[in-house]
């Protein structure tokens, strides 16, 4: 190697990433132990890196992200009140953790886990902690997480955590220090999922070596544990999330994809006589189980925060009557409050009568007068925060104060409230966060760290997620740790010195087999489906009249040309402007689609949510560069393909189930509207020459017209072609018929021999065009026709959405 670069560590290394740790600027933390020695697995993992060589590694990683953007991993960055949607910010290089050091840390959260389980039971029970004086009553009474209509509810399962998260960081001597507890909805453990399958594709080869510890046996464990709870009430398991508009509502939507649970938001369920059910399309269905995703103060807005719209009323009561279990329970945010950091120690010999293992971030109330005095006596080396506050300090550099840069007023200030209202606040001693390696620009560089570890309670007790994820810096800064700041996230790899189990989610043997009904279709589910197939549709008669309009402009040369001018008038009745090459009116369509589909994402497969993304952004490249004309007819014909196989990959990968009924009800609803409503425009008595012509080619039917009739066929052989032949997939009664089909074998279809009100309407429209005559086909009657199959979509949402 070249012993020149050893005098620049700065400058990237040609031909190898870290093979030589001191090339490295500064061996981040990390990586070796007390004694400067290297931690196991990271030897194994840099020179892995350094067999790839910075070239193979940087497209591994391009394979990783590659992958990460193919599976619309997403997290939503907030810009004041609004909020994008931001690619998932992968930090490549995993921390890497012994085992051994791991059954530590282990220990530590389970005892911590039941310290905490103890307190909130205390804290909403008999308040035995305040009656004694180990707790402040003002900690309790004056905390906003404090959520009094649930004091006394004994919740259902018997325990009130269910799912807990820690933030870890390493301290200065190595150890670990709990930085935070998370328990009132705790984020992450599906992007440790993804971060995982990412980072093992980019680095498969070096992950077969390491005998990494597998993630998907705390799932599994977690999972079995929740169904054994709603079994043994007789319902099911719910993921409840605030909807689509939530930063992490794509690890909703995985995590119930993956462990197959029902994704509800809370005008899914209604409180009936106590007891929670799931609207669905076969009429409400017990739950009993609520994984909660959603902070609990909005969860009810009867009796919690009355202006919530997200939220179900009644669902305290439902607690009271002990037909719910919660998960976690309602009020279990109060343990986050950064406050109680500075009691946890004192907490666990009472509690547990033994000292913590893992040692919490000093901390220290100001509500009391020895502590008080503490922090301004020693505020240089103090961080000053809001005593309720849940947000770590190290993150909250809005509301936290650093005492050592203080200015003389500003410090005199801050002094002043401490000694009037000392309660609202606590003073932290400052993080110094243990630094990871991060690939940066080709090289390795340290950055800043805080590990995420979850906690389950299954059938033995809390299981630790052997890993979790790390967030790391975007810069050295410790603030810039937070996914709203830049952060990234890194997988974590528990690495042994032994063949480690491989376990996954599939049914174990022996297991016995458990079968949904297909009526557990959430009603706002099919709803959405519905108007997904709709959208979808609606988009493609519109590209294939947009495409016809331009073959002609592109020929003729001429807007004026009648047909274009006749063309054009009709596209205004749908809010459609030909004007432009791409209109505003299929991009809305569009982003329809795609908002349908994303309030269903624990429902769509990844392949076709990818064809539908794809889909949108390849229209809104043609926005930016279309012209009119032969440009335009090209990038509609690539836009009916993209249509084409997005329709393909979602009927042909859809199970026959409830939900691909409401879909395909939603495709055939749009499409006999809007076949009705073209073939009635360009068969009218004013339509202009070449419109039947235009017809065809906007219904994809010329080569069938040629075979079905002969050359001299009149205007009737048109209309018996897409209004009423049976066999004809683009004609109106090939529609009603396979609407009929599909009404009819939906729940409540077909009742004891006896049609819903909705198959009755559908099967005498069936029989109206089964009878009808092509010269019965006017205008009017098209006209008609199609507002007679919009009222079947009323009749439906009448029957299963209202």
């Amino acid at each position: 190697m070249d012993k020149r670069n050893q005098r620049q560590p700065a400058k990237p290394v040609r031909g190898s990433i870290a093979a030589d740790y001191s090339l490295l600027p500064g061996i981040p933390d990390e990586m070796k132990d007390a004694a400067g020695a290297i931690r196991p697995g990271w030897a194994e993992l840099l020179a892995g890196f350094d067999e790839l060589g910075p070239e193979g590694l940087s497209d591994r990683f391009d394979r990783a992200d590659q992958y990460l953007r193919d599976a619309g991993v997403f997290y939503r960055k907030y810009d004041g009140a609004a909020g994008k949607d931001r690619a998932w910010p992968l930090a490549h290089v995993p921390l890497i953790i012994a085992e051994a050091e791991w059954a530590q840390i282990t220990r530590g959260l389970v005892q911590r886990a039941d310290v905490l389980e103890r307190l909130v039971a205390d804290i909403y029970g008999d308040n035995l902690l305040v009656a004694r004086g180990v707790l402040p009553p003002e900690l309790i009474a004056q905390n906003p997480e404090f959520l009094r209509p649930v004091v006394g509810i004994k919740p259902a399962s018997g325990h009130w955590l269910h799912f807990c998260a820690f933030e870890l960081g390493r301290g200065p001597d190595g150890g670990w220090w709990v930085l935070g507890d998370r328990t009132q909805a705790p984020s992450g453990a599906g992007f440790a999922l993804e971060n995982r399958v990412a980072t093992t594709r980019a680095l498969s080869d070096i992950y077969a070596k390491m005998n990494v510890h597998r993630l998907a046996g705390f799932f599994r464990d977690f999972r079995d544990a929740l169904n054994g709870d709603a079994r043994r009430h007789d319902g099911r398991v719910g993921i409840l999330t605030p909807g689509q508009h939530n930063e992490t509502y794509f690890e909703h939507a995985y995590i119930a994809r993956y462990l197959g649970f029902m994704l509800l938001e809370g005008e899914d369920l209604v409180v009936e006589d106590g007891e929670v059910m799931v609207r669905t399309v076969a009429g409400p269905k017990p739950v009993s189980v609520l994984w909660r995703r959603m902070d609990a103060s909005f969860t009810d807005p009867l009796e919690l925060r009355y202006d919530s719209r997200i939220g179900t009323p009644g669902l305290v009561e439902a607690l009271r009557q002990g037909s719910i279990s919660m998960v976690n329970a309602i009020g279990s945010g109060i343990l986050e409050t950064r406050a109680l950091a500075a009691f946890m120690p004192r907490l666990s010999d009472v509690l547990l009568g033994q000292p913590l293992e893992l040692p919490t971030i000093a901390t220290w109330w100001c509500g009391q007068d020895k502590e008080r005095q503490h922090v301004i006596d020693n505020l240089d080396r103090m961080m000053v925060g809001p005593a309720f506050s849940t947000t770590l300090a190290i993150e909250d550099r809005e509301h936290t104060v650093l005492g050592a840069p203080l200015e003389a007023n500003p410090r005199a200030a801050l002094k002043r409230k401490l000694a009037s209202d000392g309660g609202m606040f606590v003073g932290q001693e400052p993080v110094t966060l243990s630094t990871a390696p991060v690939y940066a620009d080709g090289r390795l560089e340290p950055r800043p760290i805080t590990l995420r570890v979850y906690a389950a309670r299954t059938a033995r007790g809390w299981t630790i997620m052997p890993g979790g994820f790390a967030r790391v810096g975007s810069t050295l800064d410790t603030a810039a740790i937070a996914m709203q700041r830049g952060g990234q996230a890194a997988d974590v790899w528990v690495v042994s010195s032994r063949p480690v189990e491989r376990v996954s989610l599939l049914p174990q043997e022996g297991e016995k087999l458990q079968r949904n009904s297909a009526g557990s279709l959430p009603s706002r589910a099919a709803d959405n489906l519905i108007w997904l197939g709709r959208y979808a549709e609606r988009c493609e008669a519109t590209v294939r009249i947009l495409r016809a309009y331009n073959v002609r402009l592109a020929e003729m040369s001429n807007p004026d040309l009648p047909i274009l001018k006749d063309t054009r008038a009709y596209l205004d009745t749908i809010d459609v402007d030909a004007a432009e090459p791409i209109p505003q009116g299929l991009l809305r369509a569009i982003d329809s689609a795609v908002h349908s589909a994303g309030q269903i994402r624990d429902r769509f497969s990844p392949d076709g949510w990818l064809a539908l993304a794809d889909l949108r952004k390849t229209t809104r490249n043609f926005a930016a560069r279309v012209q009119p004309g032969d440009d335009a007819t090209r990038a509609m014909t690539v836009l009916l393909r993209k249509l084409a196989g997005f329709s393909g990959l979602v009927h042909e990968n859809m199970y026959r189930f409830a939900g691909w009924r409401f879909l395909e009800i939603g495709r055939r609803l749009e499409r006999g509207i809007q076949i009705a409503g073209i073939t009635g425009w360009l068969t009218r008595r004013e339509a202009p020459e070449g419109a039947l012509d235009m017809l065809l080619e906007i219904a994809d039917s010329v080569m069938t017209h040629r075979r079905r009739y002969n050359v001299a066929a009149g205007a009737n052989s048109y209309l018996d072609l897409l209004v009423l032949d049976p066999l004809n997939p683009r004609s109106v009664l090939f529609q009603v018929a396979e609407l009929r089909e599909q009404i009819e074998r939906l729940p409540g279809g077909i009742e004891h021999g006896q049609l819903s009100v909705t198959a009755r309407a559908v099967l005498e429209l069936h029989t109206q065009l089964r009878v009808a005559e092509p010269e019965d086909m006017t205008p009017e009657r098209l006209a008609e026709l199609g507002a007679e199959i919009a009222r079947l979509a009323g009749l439906i949402a009448d029957a299963y959405f209202v």
